[in-house]
């Protein structure tokens, strides 16, 4: 798989403050951006290969509304994550 229990762990040990604070908002963010990542590197590849390509979709309106959430939460926090995590908005 190409997102092992390591990297988990790191993304949220950056993002969400510790490695075991997976339910944070930054934390699961940056997870998404990561797998979305991996699924755009994949469609590149596969053109043809609808289910992914709907998953990246409804990935990606998971993030939108997590990066909403945050943004009426806590501004100063949004800004810094859209530009720690190269996300254009």
């Amino acid at each position: 798989m190409y997102l092992t229990k390591e990297k988990k762990a790191e993304i949220f040990k950056k993002f969400g403050g510790s490695d075991s604070n997976t339910g944070s908002t930054e934390g699961q963010i940056a997870l998404f951006t990561e797998r979305i990542n991996h699924l755009t590197g994949h469609l590149k590849n596969n053109q043809k290969d609808y289910n992914t390509e709907r998953s990246l979709v409804r990935l990606v309106g998971k993030r939108r509304s997590l990066l909403d959430y945050l943004k009426k939460k806590d501004i100063e926090k949004y800004r810094s994550l859209i530009k720690e995590l190269n996300i254009r908005k």
